[in-house]
């Protein structure tokens, strides 16, 4: 149930994007990039992004959706579990660590951000197209916790199926 008082049955995103398309046009069209746009990143290191910045966000509802996704790239959600607790020691390979750390800090204090944050990203491998995609992809996925968490709007599970993605191997190496 959403926050709004002449709106308490708006239920999830779509909902409110529906009810105000003035407001969601832009947001809609950033969501249906972020599913079918040509990123340099894989499917599978964008979905790892997209749901390391829900659970920092602490975005619920988000967050769950998003691990359906995560596990639907068949990934071991132990994994997750200790990117969510210490990226360093997570099992997942050296060149992805700096990249969430970048979407860590970016995420929580972005205010604090400098070149410095970036030089990490570009010596694991990653290409200004890879580094770009990564801070669109937080950023997205920030405003959008903000819109879904502000209008207290609640899960819509489908999202995870609705995405598309099954039977696929994942490729977590630089993009």
């Amino acid at each position: 149930m959403s926050y709004l008082p002449s709106n308490p049955n708006l239920a999830n995103l779509a909902d409110v994007l529906a009810k105000y398309p003035g407001r969601g046009i832009l947001l809609y069209k950033l969501l249906q990039d972020l599913k079918g746009g040509s990123f340099s990143l894989s499917s599978e290191i964008r979905e790892l992004i997209i749901t390391y910045t829900l659970d920092l966000n602490g975005c619920g509802f988000c967050l769950d959706t998003h691990k359906a996704v995560f596990a639907a790239f068949d990934l071991d959600g132990n994994v997750f579990g200790q990117i969510s607790t210490d990226i360093g020691s997570a099992n997942i390979g050296d060149n992805l660590k700096p990249l969430l750390h970048f979407v860590q800090k970016l995420t929580l204090t972005p205010d604090q951000i400098t070149a410095t944050d970036a030089q990490p990203v570009f010596a694991a491998g990653w290409n200004k197209q890879a580094f770009l995609d990564a801070v669109f992809l937080c950023s997205i996925v920030n405003c959008v916790n903000r819109v879904v968490i502000g209008a207290g709007l609640d899960v819509d599970y489908s999202l995870a199926n609705t995405l598309g993605i099954k039977d696929r191997q994942p490729t977590l190496t630089p993009g």
